[in-house]
């Protein structure tokens, strides 16, 4: 039992909360008296209700973001009508602006707008001494991160083993693009880079392999982001894992001395490119230099072993399908590992929606708040666009069919050959996600021979399995596929549990860098 209990529901069980374990280390003398209980979104609001009321705490603090907002409001309110005597704390970006109009603030007893690392310590304090603020929303200044106490010793052994470990060497970020919470920053802080680096050797030490810097311009500071490469190159290990995200085009000659002697699957790069539409970028007040930008992704194409992962934004203001389809193609020929496309959505705060009445925007009501339409890129337009997304996930950012989307590419338009696949695959019925590696082969391989020969598309699909080393759901799925090689899918099978045998020696599967950072 803890009379302050902090809590959350995650994306998932692999992120462990950032922003909770910042809490619990700055509780000062209610440490003792704090826990930390983290649930995740999968879970029966009911019973998560039943877990949190278990530990009969005083004081309730929980974390709202875009992901969790919906179920965060179902349980506030069923929490409060079992237990109105519990004080309940709210916090994180999506009650920090437009507090007031939200339907969950008005539940709840007390919500901290901004960062609350050592505010919420001092409203308890207030509260267990019968001395509660009258006011239910509370906006403390930000905190001077020379006063935090760091919280990377909050992570317990099991995180250290089995959840992805979340770090910042910096918060804030210098540029307003429009539809970012970051353009509302007041400017860029530092954490003291030595007591930082300590703080990342004890993680080493204690066992941590994968680092996700949550950092939104990591390289903007380029003698601090080479000093920790440098630690990091320096304490390279067996299944060391280190991800940035990075201004895309801002990659001086030091940093890049540093990041070509880092060996290959190290280093994960997020990069948002966003779009390359110059006119939508000035209308969303963002700036990036495209020449500079192609310069960079191919030094880390041609000359580094960094996994570059890129994100693309649908449904900005003025955007049509043609300039989207542009800068997808274009960025797809920088060759970046994974391009992730995300739907724009309207972040609690932001000023992209002064847009709202010159474009139409329209966006849905409850979270995520993704762009339904504008007058640019109408409902269905961005209905086959999400879907592109997800299938784009399932056979290009899985890395899986490398071989078959090259017949699939041999068009003057990568994006429209793949859309065109994917307007396919909905009207076959086909869902993109949790559809199993045999359905997703068959699918692929019949919609290709239409247009190429049958042998052509087998001998590409044969060396993707081959070289991708998955196992099957049943073993004979896909002997039509290995029957004219003289390969059952069986025999595939057990070449692929060699392999898998293989991985095992190697460093863990890398965290996706698209999940929520806590």
């Amino acid at each position: 039992m803890s009379e302050i209990l902090l809590a959350t529901l995650n994306a998932k069980y692999l992120h462990a909360s950032f922003g909770l374990r910042y809490l619990l280390a700055n509780m000062g003398d209610l440490g003792d008296r704090t826990r930390i209980k983290e649930l995740d979104i999968n879970q029966r609001v009911t019973d998560a209700a039943e877990i949190l009321l278990s530990h009969d705490p005083k004081i309730l603090g929980l974390s709202v973001y875009i992901w969790n907002a919906a179920p965060m409001k179902e349980l506030v309110a069923i929490l409060k009508r079992l237990r109105p005597d519990l004080t309940i704390v709210l916090g994180g970006p999506e009650v920090s602006h437009e507090t007031e109009a939200q339907t969950i603030t008005a539940l709840a007893d007390y919500t901290i707008v901004g960062e609350a690392d050592l505010a919420f310590a001092d409203l308890c304090r207030k509260i267990l001494a019968n001395d509660a603020p009258a006011t239910k929303i509370l906006r403390p200044p930000l905190p001077d991160l020379e006063t935090l106490k760091l919280p990377y010793d909050e992570y317990t052994g099991e995180d250290a083993a089995h959840r992805v470990i979340y770090v910042e060497a910096s918060r804030g970020c210098p540029y307003r693009c429009e539809f970012c919470l970051s353009s509302l920053d007041e400017k860029v802080r530092a954490f003291d880079t030595g007591e930082f680096l300590a703080q990342m050797q004890r993680l080493l030490d204690r066992g941590v392999r994968q680092f996700k810097f949550v950092d939104r311009t990591f390289n903007l500071n380029v003698a601090t982001s080479q000093q920790i490469l440098e630690f990091f190159l320096q304490n390279d290990r067996d299944g060391l894992f280190v991800h940035f995200e990075m201004v895309p085009d801002r990659l001086p000659d030091a940093l890049r001395e540093v990041i070509r002697r880092f060996r290959p699957g190290v280093l994960q790069f997020e990069v948002g490119v966003q779009t390359l539409d110059p006119k939508v970028e000035a209308l969303v007040s963002r700036r990036q230099n495209h020449k500079k930008l192609e310069e960079n992704f191919r030094f880390l194409r041609d000359e580094t072993g960094v996994h570059v992962h890129a994100d693309l934004i649908a449904g900005l203001p003025g955007q049509t399908l043609a300039s989207f389809a542009q800068s997808f193609d274009t960025l797809l020929a920088y060759g970046p590992e994974e391009i992730q496309v995300g739907i724009l959505k309207r972040l609690r705060g932001t000023p992209v929606i002064r847009h709202d009445l010159a474009y139409h925007m329209i966006y849905a009501p409850e979270p995520p708040y993704e762009v339904l339409s504008t007058s640019t890129l109408d409902f269905q337009t961005l209905q086959r666009l999400k879907r592109f997304a997800k299938f784009w996930d399932v056979y290009s950012n899985s890395g899986r069919f490398k071989l078959t989307l090259s017949l699939l590419f041999d068009t003057v338009s990568p994006f429209g050959a793949f859309l065109a696949f994917s307007d396919w695959l909905h009207e076959n019925g086909a869902k993109p996600s949790g559809v199993a590696l045999n359905r997703q082969i068959a699918l692929i391989g019949e919609y290709l021979k239409r247009t190429h020969g049958e042998q052509e598309v087998k001998s590409a699909l044969v060396a993707d399995y081959q070289r991708s080393g998955q196992e099957t759901g049943k073993r004979d799925a896909l002997d039509w596929l290995f029957a004219e090689a003289g390969t059952s899918a069986a025999t595939q099978t057990r070449h692929s549990r060699r392999q898998e045998q293989h991985a095992k020696r190697e460093p863990p599967p890398r965290p996706s860098s698209s999940t929520p950072t806590p």
